[in-house]
């Protein structure tokens, strides 16, 4: 119980404790547990990898084969440190997780690196090397990052806590077993022992004697924690555990645990996480079902269920252009799609809008997750299983004209000519959570007018009772207006209400009352807002009508921007944008006044911050309405060019 609530310590300020379930239980109710120990291969006779140099050049071309065997040689010169003490505490200390997490996860990715170009290879040059790295994580006292156990820095080691890093380690000692396992047996017997040993202690017996840790709770939704730990659990346990009895009943144990993730999402699958997490919740529920098909041979497989599909196809609705996506909650201004995970998948589905997405993905950033660094480790090597099983016609993607996924309340809409707009309604304690509920965004052909900073760097401040305090997180600096010198709180009270969303071939817009996401200091009595994709006028429409207590000190609306851009004329604020991308905010100059500021980008929290926006900087455009009543209605009209 104690590894439970420092679990959930972390969790608090993950995701949403209070909101409903739905008790779908898809794996439990359609399979039960003796059907799954007759279909499960035994480990002896499942081959889930090649094993052998000849294996490896039939499935993966050459050129990439040699790549791995090239990046193995590199590896050969690495150094496994020990973790001490003071890099432990360095987290409880200062707050970053970086010292850390540069020495565990570099260590994985080494080991890693060295297994694939051992086994692709197989001259046993790679072999020690192996065998150190082996040994320095399993002499390792906690397997995972200080930053999951909460407060203390330095593990308990009577009470091992299964968090994502460890499950993944794991994987890591799983993959390791496989691919090189019978040379290890030829140096010594006792690391093979010790690989399981390790393993077991560390993950197979708290898994299967904590069913209530907090990321596998039946009474409460769970965010990615859940199907990211259970693909690892189900990959080290089908490749380690050699009792059979016991390895069914994991993998069962793993379906059943699996369960609470969907039972946990809406009817539409959305991913209040935003983008970059899809790949780790619904991307990970994919690989684990990819993982029991495989094993079972087809005896396992929900790829045809509507909430899977559902929940697969959020990805290529909040897409937008190239790397950037829809980036609510802790998602960056872009990112690159892994093309070879979502055709496979859509293959698996038989989505062809995902086959085909996850074709131009391949062709847009070819090198995502086949070499170099990743901490997914089988999906990476699905992906090089996967490439000589893509054609190499044109790929047919279109992306979606617009999608309302009715659960996270997210619209998404482009017009013919360009124009995308994005918006959502919500509540203020969705997994990975920013204040933000009303937000919108505009795009012109591909880039970025109206933004959403995104998220920062991860300290100990990022989930904890301070997490609100870092900008970016706070409707002060999202597309929101301040009421009163009031942003909105944290909370799931701090909602939209009244969202109604509009699709046909004049427009889509989606209105809502916010009013209830702000504080009583605010003083609102309703906050109407209305963000409309005009069709045929090519132009986004921002509509406010408002009813205030008493009359306001002060109303602001701000706006996001990396653009460049010019105040010169009255009622107008010009953007300019990448490759001509320029649009014309329309202001009533005689109620509003318009000043301008650049948040900070110093501290932990904002390293790096301008590379995660494409090397430009953010500028918050504050436009303060002069003589504000207390009861009103106003319109910004942001249009294409002028």
């Amino acid at each position: 119980m104690k590894s439970v609530l420092l679990v959930l310590v972390f969790f608090a300020f993950s995701f949403d404790l209070s909101a409903q379930i739905t008790r779908r239980n898809i794996l439990e109710n359609k399979y039960k547990p003796e059907a799954i120990e007759k279909s499960l291969i035994p480990k002896k006779q499942w081959n889930l990898y090649p094993k052998s140099s000849e294996d490896w050049r039939k499935a993966v071309p050459d050129s990439i084969l040699k790549k791995l065997v090239k990046e193995g040689e590199t590896a050969l010169a690495y150094k496994f440190e020990p973790i001490s003490a003071v890099t432990s505490l360095d987290y409880v200390r200062s707050g970053d997780r970086e010292m850390h997490q540069r020495i565990s996860f570099g260590k994985r990715q080494a080991l890693v690196t060295l297994i694939l170009a051992e086994s692709i290879e197989d001259k046993s040059r790679f072999t020690d090397a192996i065998m150190n790295g082996i040994w320095s994580i399993c002499e390792e006292s906690y397997w995972g990052v200080p930053a999951h156990i909460s407060g203390t820095g330095l593990p308990d080691i009577e009470n091992p806590i299964v968090d994502l890093f460890a499950a993944e380690t794991a994987s890591v000692m799983a993959l390791a077993d496989y691919f090189v396992g019978e040379k290890l047996d030829k140096i010594n017997k006792l690391i093979r022992k010790r690989i399981y040993y390790e393993t077991n202690h560390r993950i197979f017996e708290p898994m299967s004697a904590n069913p209530d840790y907090g990321w596998m709770s039946k009474t409460k939704p769970v965010n990615n924690w859940n199907p990211w730990i259970m693909s690892n659990w189900i990959l080290s346990n089908l490749l380690l555990e050699k009792d059979e009895a016991r390895r069914a009943r994991m993998v069962y144990a793993a379906m059943v645990g699996l369960d609470s993730y969907l039972n946990s999402l809406g009817e539409d699958g959305g991913c209040d996480e935003g983008p970059n997490y899809w790949g780790v919740a619904g991307g990970a529920v994919c690989e684990c079902l990819e993982l029991l098909q495989k094993a079972t041979n087809n005896a396992v497989n929900i790829f045809d269920n509507p909430l899977i599909k559902k929940m697969a196809s959020y990805v290529y609705k909040v897409h937008i252009s190239n790397g950037y996506f829809v980036n609510v909650s802790d998602s960056d201004l872009k990112s690159k799609a892994d093309g070879l995970m979502l055709y496979r998948y859509g293959k698996a589905l038989n989505d062809e809008k995902m086959v085909q997405f996850g074709k131009w993905a391949c062709k847009t950033f070819p090198a995502v997750n086949i070499t170099g660094h990743g901490s997914l480790r089988n999906r990476r090597i699905q992906n090089l299983l996967t490439v000589q099983k893509i054609d190499h016609a044109t790929p047919s993607y279109q992306p979606v004209s617009d999608a309302w996924i009715s659960d996270i309340q997210l619209l998404t809409a482009r017009s013919k000519n360009g124009l995308f707009m994005a918006v959502h309604g919500g509540h203020n304690n969705e997994s990975h959570n920013h204040n933000d509920v009303g937000d919108f965004i505009i795009y012109l052909n591909g880039h970025p007018i109206i933004a959403d900073a995104g998220k920062g760097n991860y300290t100990a401040r990022t989930f904890s009772n301070k997490r609100y305090e870092l900008w970016f997180t706070k409707s002060e600096y999202h597309n929101l207006p301040i009421i009163n010198g009031a942003g909105q709180e944290a909370g799931r009270k701090f909602e939209a209400k009244n969202v109604k969303s509009t699709i046909n071939e004049k427009e889509a817009s989606l209105s809502m009352d916010i009013a209830s996401a702000y504080p009583k200091e605010a003083g609102v009595s309703s906050w109407n807002r209305l963000v409309k994709l005009n069709r045929k006028k090519n132009q986004v429409e921002l509509s406010e009508e408002y009813a205030l207590l008493e009359p306001p000190k002060s109303i602001e609306q701000v706006f996001m921007t990396l653009c460049e851009i010019d105040l010169s004329e009255k009622g107008k604020i010009k953007f300019k944008g990448e490759n001509n991308s320029n649009m014309t905010l329309n202001y009533d100059a005689k109620i509003w006044e318009v000043k301008t500021d650049k948040p900070s980008t110093e501290g932990a929290e904002y390293k790096n911050f301008e590379a995660r926006w494409n090397n430009h900087s953010m500028t918050r455009i504050i436009l303060s309405k002069i003589a504000a009543a207390q009861k009103g209605k106003y319109q910004f009209i942001f249009e294409v060019g002028k």
